[in-house]
């Protein structure tokens, strides 16, 4: 049997609109699991916000990964073990506070379980506490409590304006951290050269495959890397415009259970 690697991004690509894996999903993925094929959960989603489907799919029993953070740490499920991450440099926290501030955009980071957040929620960061399922604790001086090695921060605002944001802060930054949007409000703060596809990279190197055995299934902007370095890249029909222009495949969409097509087409057979 030629094993194969499905990597899904999960907002967007595993979940459907409602944030839930449909029954027929749970089945596709939990049937290629039994036949000996290996599952990743890659998403820009702390790990903590990436648990529940972890235990929905039994990823632990099967020996899954969570590739987390948009790849900034990998963790086996089996044994819970982190088996690569990166982290942001520290001298980078002032600068990226002085930007939110000066510009009113959201400024969070993770710890645990808990979102730390440098000012009031706005819309994008109760999302993101929404979505993970994660208590925001609002500190006063995030510049100094932010004193541990963190995989991401995450700035927020409306996505005309995060457009805008995205391109400045590559231009101040684009030498030593990755940045780009995984939403059109969301702009990832990276560790340079840390995105999907040089994780998984890595990853699939520790269990003896390559990139020929991977099957990467994605709609965000961040999702681009991983489909692009994919032996099988797959844009599910509700991905962005750029995301379907770099696939080698489009499925249906995420309420069209278009992950059970791709599984049907490309592991099964």
């Amino acid at each position: 049997m030629d094993e194969k690697v499905l990597v899904l991004d999960i907002d967007g690509t595993l979940t459907n609109s409602r944030k839930e894996i449909s029954p027929a999903t749970k089945r596709g993925i939990l049937e290629t699991l039994k036949r000996g094929h290996k599952v990743i959960l890659a998403s820009g989603r702390p790990t903590p916000g990436m648990r529940r489907y972890e235990k929905e799919l039994e990823l632990e029993k099967y020996g899954g990964y969570l590739l987390s953070f948009n790849g900034g740490r990998i963790v086996e499920c089996r044994s819970g073990e982190i088996v690569y991450q990166r982290t942001l440099p520290a001298n980078v926290i002032p600068g990226l506070y002085a930007f939110a501030k000066r510009n009113g955009c959201g400024l969070i980071t993770y710890f645990g379980d808990k979102i730390i957040s440098a000012f009031e929620p706005d819309e994008y960061v109760q999302l993101e506490s929404r979505i993970n399922g994660m208590e925001v604790k609002v500190v006063d001086d995030f510049k100094e409590y932010v004193d541990f090695d963190i995989n991401k921060c995450l700035l927020t605002a409306p996505a005309e304006r995060a457009e805008i944001y995205e391109k400045e802060l590559a231009a101040k930054y684009g030498y030593m951290l990755s940045i780009y949007r995984s939403e059109p409000f969301f702009i990832e703060i990276m560790p340079q050269n840390v995105d999907k596809a040089t994780s998984l990279d890595r990853m699939l190197e520790t269990v003896g495959l390559t990139r020929e055995n991977a099957i990467c299934c994605g709609d965000g902007f961040n999702d681009i890397s991983m489909i692009k370095y994919a032996g099988l890249g797959v844009a599910m029909g509700n991905a962005q415009p750029a995301v379907k222009d770099v696939a080698d495949y489009i499925t249906g969409t995420n309420d069209e259970d278009g992950l059970v097509q791709v599984m049907e087409e490309f592991i099964w057979q």
